[in-house]
């Protein structure tokens, strides 16, 4: 049977994507093109060239969820075209926003009435969290200091050498002085103690890191504040403290609950944390709560009026979606207590699965702590014949995104592998991955002694060589010396 020809280029584009123009030449990449193409080949063009992407659920590097229950994917494909910021025109968008406000603050024992609304809000991600809680820290400051007659233009705030790396954009951005605590082999997070010497008149505040990106582990807030308590009763100062708990704050309440490290502590005056790790939600969302309206400078806070309605706003974004918003609160009432707790063990439960195995290897020191966040940091014992980037290198063959990296300054000769257990890290692939990396020590010593063996036949072989060499040279000079002594004879 002879099939007939399509009629147009169109036509044979619907019989075959494979079979068009728009399989033959590449994707633009530095100008628009001049002329459209058929979505279908747009798509199917795009989605061919993500596959060469990792697997989210295989990369370990991350802490960000990269899996929800198709109920709330739903819901996020049925309200991604609202702005959240048109709060007049979605009322219900913006509720619900305030409500995931009024559970997390409660969350984190905020000082807050049964019918008492928080002060907080939702955010783009913890980064923007922690500028917001930066720059509310700083005006309270700079208007106490100017109350005082006093200087302000000198702010100073106080962190761990182990913070992430938003802390620093916010002190350069807003030219406030980064004081650093200097962490050490062996304690990877802010010595309270050392972080309580670096305060002075000047410090805006002191930021605790509940689940350091490092190591996972909790740094002791309830220490820090203890230390500040008599450090501001002996000066007369009121400094504060920021709880960076973009990790471990939908962890701590679950799992360590009488663990004191949020505002059941007086000096705590704000806390954030990202709905996007623990909280169970698709990047792009945090948020960052207040202890009290006091500690919220109003003359940070814009009302505007032209989307149709007086709007409070305190955010760095003006415009961003309502999806994950919505995706929040969907797990918030979804899961609950119960929800929630379940996983964070199962989390927990699969770390000491996966470090127990790499403990039986003998080949590595384990940097994490079994309480703080679900990660597992360890690092080779032995460098002297690979090290812990031949490791991740090696483990990217078997589709696994386990990153490697040193730690921060004061201890940056050692090196770590850290793999993030999160919610959908089952405990087969834990288990997997315990053998996959059992598998790459065995390939990596095979691969050593082949080397050893090689590089121990190239010596043989040099001296060969030299040996040869040596006796061609010695064999030349007997010769001309029996030529020397046959003319002296004549």
């Amino acid at each position: 049977m002879v099939f007939p020809k399509p009629s147009s280029e169109s036509d044979l584009f619907l019989s075959s994507n494979f079979a068009s123009r728009y399989a033959r030449d590449s994707l633009p990449r530095f100008c628009m093109p001049e002329n459209s193409m058929p979505k279908e080949a747009a798509y199917q063009n795009i989605h061919d060239e993500l596959q060469l992407d990792a697997i989210p659920k295989l990369n370990l590097a991350s802490f960000v969820t990269t899996s929800m229950e198709e109920e709330c994917n739903k819901l996020i494909m049925e309200s991604i075209n609202k702005n959240y910021v048109d709060m007049d025109e979605y009322p219900v968008t913006t509720d619900l926003h305030n409500r995931c406000v009024n559970m997390i603050a409660r969350l984190f024992n905020a000082e807050i009435g049964e019918n008492e609304t928080a002060i907080g809000a939702g955010t783009v991600g913890s980064s923007e969290a922690i500028m917001l809680a930066g720059l509310a820290f700083k005006k309270k400051w700079q208007n106490k200091r100017k109350a005082e007659g006093k200087p302000y233009d000198k702010p100073n705030m106080v962190t761990g050498a182990n913070v992430q790396v938003c802390w620093e954009k916010f002190a350069r951005y807003f030219e406030v002085e980064l004081r650093e605590v200097k962490v050490r082999e062996g304690y990877y997070v802010m010595d309270p103690a050392k972080a309580v010497e670096l305060v002075d008149e000047n410090t805006i505040c002191v930021a605790a890191i509940l689940g350091s990106t490092y190591n996972g582990e909790f740094e002791d807030v309830k220490l820090l504040n203890d230390l500040l308590l008599e450090k501001n009763k002996q000066t007369g100062w009121d400094t504060p403290i920021h709880v960076d708990a973009a990790s471990g704050g939908f962890i701590a309440p679950f799992l360590y609950p009488e663990l004191e490290w949020d505002f059941r502590l007086p000096l705590v005056k704000s806390i954030n944390v990202s709905g996007h790790k623990y909280g169970l939600v698709y990047a792009g969302i945090g948020w960052v709560i207040w202890r009290t309206k006091e500690d919220l400078p109003e003359d940070l806070v814009f009302h505007i009026n032209y989307l149709g309605a007086d709007q409070p706003t305190f955010t760095l974004n003006f415009s961003k979606g309502s999806s994950q918003i919505i995706a929040q609160y969907y797990q918030l009432i979804r899961l609950g207590h119960e929800g929630y707790q379940s996983i964070m063990e199962n989390c927990r439960e699969n770390a000491m699965v996966l470090k127990e195995r790499l403990e039986k290897t003998g080949c590595f020191n384990i940097l994490s702590k079994d309480n703080g966040v679900p990660v597992v940091a360890f690092s080779l014992k032995d460098r002297s014949r690979y090290d812990e980037f031949k490791i991740s290198e090696m483990l990217r063959r078997h589709g696994w995104i386990v990153p490697a990296y040193p730690m921060p300054p004061a201890a940056q000769h050692i090196n770590v592998l850290r793999v993030v257990i999160r919610a959908e890290f089952s405990r087969t692939l834990a288990q997997r991955l315990g053998l996959d990396i059992e598998n790459v020590l065995r390939e990596l010593d095979k691969n050593n002694v082949a080397a050893k063996e090689d590089n121990n036949k190239a010596l043989l072989l040099v001296d060969a060589v030299k040996k040869t060499a040596l006796d061609a040279h010695r064999e030349i000079i007997a010769q001309e010396s029996n030529k020397r002594q046959k003319i002296m004879a004549t």
